[in-house]
């Protein structure tokens, strides 16, 4: 029984031993992984602050620029009359045209030539002339001859702006005074036999149309007794005159004729 005791010592003592270095074990291992955490995400940061975040602009040097050298304009001096005219167009290099594409130098530069590009006719030569243009048949008197003439053919004049044809209108309206001054006839008309019997008296008028030959067309009363009105309608259709003329066209008239009927 006492040994039995004993080894139950032993091993309670073997037990915590373990659990002891168990516990231990595992704190260590915690510790390390906290500070292998820790450490990790320091490094982490100093990475963050290693990266730049600023932008980089890299400034170019401006080269400053060529003046442009002034471009020599070579006029060509046509011989004068003094002189004894070139009998072709001369220059001491032939240099095609800057506009001819089919002729591109070996070496272009920037500097231009001071001799003016040849003509389809120029030869090498000491100076750099060009004929003189032929002279034209008629042209200036006392002129050098230098300078080309346009032949402007004669063109007659332009002919004449007609006349605007005057607007003549279709009816022309004239007052009554008018209208009996170019009556050829006008007759009276006939005093109603019921407007005798009750005294009756009064005044029609009567709104005409003549045409262009002085013929009445159209007789419209405007005014006046019933009792009037057939007979002044009838005078006035039976009236002629003598026709209109504006300009030396005849156009038609429209005038009044006023017929008063008084008891005699």
């Amino acid at each position: 029984m006492f040994n039995n005791l004993i080894e139950s010592t032993s091993h309670a003592q073997e037990f915590k031993r373990r659990g002891s270095f168990v516990l231990f074990t595992t704190a260590v291992y915690a510790l390390l992984f906290v500070v292998i955490g820790v450490i990790s995400i320091y490094a982490y940061d100093a990475h963050l602050e290693t990266q730049t975040t600023e932008l980089e602009i890299t400034m170019l040097p401006v080269l400053p620029t060529e003046a442009q050298p002034e471009e020599i304009r070579n006029t060509i001096r046509p011989a004068s009359n003094s002189e004894t005219p070139p009998a072709r167009s001369t220059r001491t290099t032939l240099i095609s045209s800057t506009s001819d594409p089919s002729h591109v130098p070996d070496r272009p530069g920037t500097v231009a030539s001071p001799v003016p590009p040849a003509r389809s006719d120029s030869v090498v030569g000491s100076t750099n002339l060009d004929p003189p243009s032929p002279v034209a048949s008629h042209g200036l008197t006392g002129g050098t001859g230098n300078t080309p003439v346009v032949d402007i053919p004669d063109t007659p004049p332009p002919p004449p702006t007609p006349a605007p044809t005057p607007v003549v209108p279709k009816i022309l309206k004239v007052s009554e005074a008018v209208v009996r001054s170019q009556a050829i006839s006008l007759p009276k008309p006939n005093y109603p036999q019921m407007a005798r019997q009750i005294r009756l008296q009064g005044r029609v008028v009567v709104q005409v149309l003549i045409d262009e030959k002085g013929n009445v067309v159209s007789a419209e009363v405007i005014s006046g007794h019933p009792f009037f009105v057939p007979e002044a309608k009838r005078a006035a259709m039976q009236s002629r005159f003598s026709p209109t003329m504006l300009g030396q066209q005849p156009v038609k008239v429209s005038g009044v004729i006023t017929y008063n009927f008084v008891m005699p």
